[in-house]
């Protein structure tokens, strides 16, 4: 056992003397080669005869001709051999019978304990084991080797793991080696299920000479080597230098890999996958390496130890660290050690690759140029960078991962070659930010002042060489941004962004203490880079041509971002604006991640001073001119791609930027008061000028490459500009840009693009006389896309006024109706703008006023004020409330950012009310309020008038068309459509302008109630003709809203409310025969009850005169009301009949039939069938307004004992 301190020295020296299976041999063997096994010398003849001898003896499976002639060649061969003879006698013995008494003899030691002296197979030894061995003949020898080989096995099967070595005379005596091996080697072929190849592998570790016992038996069953490896490495240990038992593991396994060296890669992939004997690995990599050397390329000992290391197997590179670790704690490390053999061999080809040696005296860089011959800073070779690269980016993983603690001179080794100056190509740059982030991860290599000097001219070199390197390479991304980078993160003190920039470059993440980089912040930031040089030179750095995110890595744009966080240019008053503003020029598509970022930081630099004490310390917006500059392409619209002189991305931003900034001026308005600051707001003129929705159309095409943008541009639109996110917009666009604009653009003709605008208005022109020509031009425009179409717009509109003439064809109207909304999918502003200014009144002697943008936003009202035939053209009528319909969104965002805008004004009257608790935040809420109240009114002005439109003229109510009619009518127009075709509009059916006009007002009134129910309340509570009820209940599907307020309505003081109130429910109840209509309605049967009792004669006969119609719905609706509704009938009649009781007394029979009626209705069913009940009264030949309600009452009761009676 004195063995375990000899180290692997020993067991490699015990197997020094002896003769080992060559490669050429192993490779004969495994192919059976007969012609190369003959050239063997006798020597090496030797060691195979066991296989060799059974191949010629035993009756082979191929009985091919040729293996016959192979055969005789091999006895041949075998013949002049003597040691054939004494294989021969081993094979001669009889195996099945040495098999049972080796069997018994396991079973017997199992028996008896490991320990037992018994023995079936050996008995009787007189002497010792060689003695016994050289005096036996072939059957003993089989047994003694077996005996032995079975005990060692037992003792391993026993040991549970734990390494042991045992002294057998058998295996040691070198005058029976190759007895024994041939012994060995017959046992084993013969007995397999006795001896498992890979069980017999295990128990030879455990002697000596085990490993060449081993490649013995490894050579005559060639097939088994896998087999063998296998096993060894699947039983060894994890960490193999640490004990006697895996380095004797590993060299048996090296001698076997040396055998068969084709195989060696191989074997080393099993100790991979085993995570077992990682000394193994290395030491065949460095026999591979050393076999396959290779000067410039990466040699295959960096690879592999890289590829542990830096993997994506976290528990390979855990066990692999461990290697490391382990191997550096251990006191002594000789040469005889793996982990020192890699240390040094990868130490070689380190300074294989350096430049010329440089001595530690520091040369000033004058004195460089001064002699150019001097070789202290020769370059790195172009064909060394690559290999240097990946040797550094292998230290770093050695140290940083694994915890690999550098010699003195491996650091002096690795700070020469992280100094040197490698050519200006890729992978110099490459080379340089390796280097640059191995020296701020590991400080430590710099531990000398000469060091520390040396570094610095480095870093000098770096700067200086940085725009040359830029260029010659061709690489955009260049260590200069790095270098400026790490200065402004050391100049912020962000060193956990140093780390993560240091670890996103070397790729792996390493553990980097902020405490080590204190050094190096002290250098950059007082000797290198100051702050203020920092700032300087980040302006004269060029912006990146074409950025996007295809350039990765570090660039500019970085440098400035984190610049702009820490507010350094502001701070040494150095001017950005004008670099920004080139960048966001110089971009395209993929959309790079940090542009972004860096506009919303120069936002906030814009309107957030750097500290309180200098308000004024803030950088300078981009001018207005600039930006439309940006924009000169688009604006004019003919020819929009040729025109062109930025990409869409660059708009894009600019856009981005814009609207960034004023919604950040109107979040900062009251923090920018209190520091009285006003930055100038970009005027309305320009954001009249930039095509934003036709932008956004081209982003939404964009969205994979844009990123995050469109989402961004999305959301800033919505807030500040939502009449450009109305949803039936996206609808219609979506219409616009399908496939059936892909099959419109396949039916346009040239005679379609030739049109011109001017060609457009002659035809128009025209229009009096022909329809023709402005019908096929408009026909040909639809094929148009949309931004084609905007040549056109403004002849388009200002015709319109032509179209309201009577006599112009529908289809003309509705084709102008189509190109219109086309048009709204990309210039809605200045489109809405046109067409109100065309759309306005022809007054003669009157001049129109043209109006703008910015007064339609403050009044909406003023879309509503066109020609009054409009309200009679259905397509126009649809532009018109398309139009109402945004600027009254518009006016709403334009109220709440002038709010914003004059949020200082408060400033004076909240100082009066310092205070008064409670009272500090008043005229904000005032303000508020008021402009909630004048948006309120203003909405609600715009639902009045268009109800009024609903009405019919004087004109069409002498012809006959009233809304009611045209409300009640709906059945027996669908069911006589056929017979109505040809009828004219002015007749009293659907098929008319009113009708359809009434639907489009419908429709919008629908979507204001569902944006805001209030509107609904508000509209309800001012009261509108009652003759619109059918046409608003019938219409308006979210009317039903309505049965939530009807109590509140009704219980207003003025009796007008009160009867618009049941009218209103009237309708709703038959609409919406819901559970919350009955209640409603029973609310309202009980409030008529209760009123009779208060109200006087005049209104009393007010109130129920248009009331009593509603009760018949009441009960068409709920039958259930029926009792209520005829005991409240009866009761006023009866009311009615005494207050005329002392004047007349020709009532009396009225009140007599009304009792009559409800005591036996059946026989009055027929009666509202008399027309004189029809028209509500029987005698009507007294003016007495309760005789009158007494004659409503009885027609009220009659039609609805009929209504009961007759099913509805």
């Amino acid at each position: 056992m004195k063995v375990l301190g000899a180290g692997s020295t020993v067991i490699m020296a015990e197997c020094t003397n002896l003769q080992f299976v060559s490669p050429f041999a192993f490779e004969a063997m495994q192919k059976v080669d007969v012609v190369r096994l003959a050239s063997l010398s006798d020597p090496e003849l030797r060691l195979l005869l066991p296989c060799l001898v059974r191949m010629a003896l035993c009756a082979p499976a191929d009985q091919s001709q040729s293996w016959a002639q192979d055969k005789k060649l091999i006895l041949r061969l075998l013949s002049g051999v003597e040691a054939v003879n004494s294989i021969v006698a081993l094979l001669s013995v009889d195996f099945h019978a040495l098999e049972q008494d080796a069997s018994k003899e396991q079973q017997l030691r199992h028996k008896l304990g490991g320990g037992s002296g018994e023995s079936i197979l050996v008995s009787q030894l007189q002497h010792g084991l060689t003695l016994e061995f050289e005096h036996s003949d072939s059957p003993r020898r089989l047994r003694l080797v077996l005996s032995e080989l079975l005990a060692i096995m037992n003792k391993v099967s026993e040991s549970s793991g734990e390494f042991f070595f045992k002294s057998s005379e058998l295996f040691e005596s070198p005058v029976y080696l190759e007895e024994a091996a041939d012994v060995l080697c017959i046992l084993q072929a013969e007995l397999p299920s006795l001896l498992p190849i890979v069980d017999v592998a295990e128990a030879l570790l455990h002697v000596r000479n085990g490993a060449w016992f081993l490649c013995l038996l490894v050579a005559n069953v060639p097939d088994s080597f896998n087999e063998v490896c296998r096993g060894l490495i699947k039983n060894g240990e994890r960490q193999d230098e640490e004990s006697l038992g895996g380095r004797r593991r590993t060299d048996a396994l090296r001698f076997l890999c040396k055998m068969n060296p084709s195989q060696a890669l191989k074997v080393r992939g099993m100790v991979v996958e085993e995570c077992h004997l990682p000394g193994l690995g290395v030491a065949l990599t460095l026999d591979h390496t050393k076999n396959e050397a290779s000067e410039d390329g990466v040699s295959d000992l960096v690879c592999f130890v890289s590829g542990l290391l830096l993997g994506t197997n976290a528990k390979v590179r855990t066990w692999f660290g461990t290697f490391i670790r382990n191997g550096q704690q251990r006191k002594r490390e000789t040469s005889s050690s793996v982990l020192w053999q890699m240390r040094r061999q990868l130490l070689l080809e380190l300074m294989g690759i350096l430049p010329t040696v440089r001595s530690t005296r520091i040369v000033e860089e004058a004195d460089v140029e001064m002699e150019p011959n001097v070789s202290v800073y020769s370059g790195l070779k172009e064909e060394h960078v690559v290999k240097a690269s990946a040797l550094l980016r292998l230290y770093c993983a050695l140290m940083g991962i694994a915890g690999l603690k550098p010699t003195e001179e491996e650091a002096e080794q690795l700070l020469q070659l992280m100094t040197s100056r490698p050519p200006a190509t890729p992978a110099g740059v490459r080379f340089v930010s390796l280097s640059f982030c191995m020296l701020l991860a590991f400080s430590t290599l710099v531990s000398t002042p000469e060091q520390e000097q040396l570094m610095v001219v480095w870093l000098s070199w770096m700067i200086k060489e940085e725009a040359y390197f830029e260029s010659t390479s061709g690489v955009s991304a260049s260590f200069g941004e790095m270098l400026l980078l790490v200065a402004m993160y050391f100049h912020s003190n962000q060193l956990s962004a140093i780390i993560d920039l240091v670890c996103s470059t070397l790729g792996m993440k390493i553990v980097i203490k902020p405490s080590s980089l204190s050094r190096m912040k002290t250098i950059f930031t007082q000797e290198i880079f100051t702050e203020q040089v920092v700032t300087a030179h980040a302006v004269r750095v060029p912006v990146t041509s074409n950025l996007s995110a295809n350039i990765t890595g570090f660039l500019p744009i970085h440098c400035i971002y984190q610049l702009l966080r820490s507010r350094s240019f502001t701070k040494h008053k150095v001017s950005i604006k004008d670099w920004i503003y080139r960048q966001l020029c110089e971009t395209s598509t993929p959309l790079h991640p940090q542009l972004l970022p860096l506009i919303d930081v120069y936002i906030n630099s814009i309107l957030t001073p750097a500290s309180k004490s200098n308000p004024e310390a803030t950088n300078q917006p981009v001018t207005e001119q600039e930006i439309l500059s940006i924009f000169q392409g688009v604006i004019g619209g003919d020819n929009i791609r040729l025109n062109q002189r930025f990409s869409i991305t660059a708009q894009l931003l600019v856009l981005y930027y814009i609207l960034s900034y004023e919604e950040a001026l109107l979040a900062n308005t009251k923090t920018l008061a209190t520091m009285q600051r006003k930055p100038k707001s970009y005027s309305s003129s320009l954001m009249d000028q930039i095509p934003i929705k036709f932008l956004i159309r081209q982003a939404q095409g964009l969205q994979q490459e844009l990123g995050g943008l469109h989402s961004a541009l999305l959301r800033l639109l919505a807030t500040n500009y939502p009449h450009l996110c109305i949803v039936d917009d996206w609808i219609c666009e979506e219409e616009i840009t399908g496939t059936d604009a892909l099959l419109r653009r396949m039916l346009l003709t040239n005679n379609a693009k030739n049109h011109s605008p001017k060609q457009l208005q002659e035809a128009f022109s025209a229009v009096p006389v022909s329809h023709t020509q402005v019908m096929q031009i408009l026909e040909h425009l639809t094929l148009l896309s949309a931004s084609e179409l905007i040549p056109y717009a403004e002849v388009l509109t200002s015709n319109m006024n032509q179209l309201l003439n009577s006599g112009v064809p529908r289809r003309i109207l509705q084709t102008v109706n189509k190109l219109w909304m086309v048009l709204n999918t990309v210039m809605p502003r200045r489109l809405w703008v046109m067409t109100v200014n065309a759309l306005q009144p022809s007054m003669k002697f009157v001049r129109q006023q043209k109006y703008t943008q910015n007064d339609l936003m403050i009044d909406p009202l003023i879309v509503l004020r066109c020609d009054q035939r409009v309200h009679r053209c259905p397509p126009l009528m649809d532009i018109t409330l398309h139009m109402l319909n945004g600027y009254l969104l518009a006016s709403k965002a334009y109220l709440s950012a002038h709010l914003k805008e004059t949020a200082e004004q408060d400033r004076p009257s909240q100082n009066n009310t310092i205070g008064l608790v409670g009272q500090t935040d008043g005229p904000e809420v005032t303000r508020e309020e008021l402009k909630n109240a004048l948006l309120a009114a203003q909405d609600s002005a715009a639902v009045q008038i268009l109800l009024e439109i609903c009405l019919p003229t004087e004109e069409e109510k002498a012809r006959g068309v009233n809304p009611d009619s045209l409300l009640r009518n709906v059945q027996s127009v669908i069911t006589t459509s056929a017979s109505n075709k040809g009828m004219e509009e002015g007749e009293d059916n659907l098929l008319c302008n009113l009708r359809e006009v009434q639907c489009l007002i419908c429709c919008l009134l629908h979507q204001m109630y569902i944006a805001d129910p209030n509107i609904a309340k508000l509209v309800h509570f001012q009261g509108y003709p009652c003759e619109l009820l059918p046409l608003t209940v019938a219409g308006i599907p979210s009317m039903h809203i309505c049965l939530d307020f009807i109590p509140e309505l009704i219980a207003q003081p003025e009796l007008e409310k009160q009867i618009f109130a049941i009218q209103l429910l009237s309708h709703l109840c038959i609409q919406y025969a819901l559970p919350k209509s009955l209640s409603v309605a029973r609310l309202a049967v009980n409030v008529m009850g209760t009123l009779l009792t208060v109200l006087t004669q005049a209104k009393r006969y007010a109130f129920f005169m248009p009331t009593l119609p509603s009760l018949v719905s009441f009960c068409r609706a709920f039958p259930p009301l029926y009792e209520d509704i005829m005991s409240l009938l009866i009761q006023i009649g009866q009311v009615c009949a005494s207050d005329v009781a002392t004047q007349t007394r020709d009532i009396d029979p009225i009140i007599t039939r009304l009792q009559q009626i409800k005591e036996k209705p059946s026989g009055w069913s027929g009666i509202c069938k008399d027309p004189l009940y029809k028209n509500g009264s029987g005698d009507t030949g007294s003016m007495d307004p309760d005789v009158q309600l007494c004659h409503c009452i009885e027609s009220t009761i009659i039609e609805i004992i009929n209504m009961s009676v007759s099913g509805i």
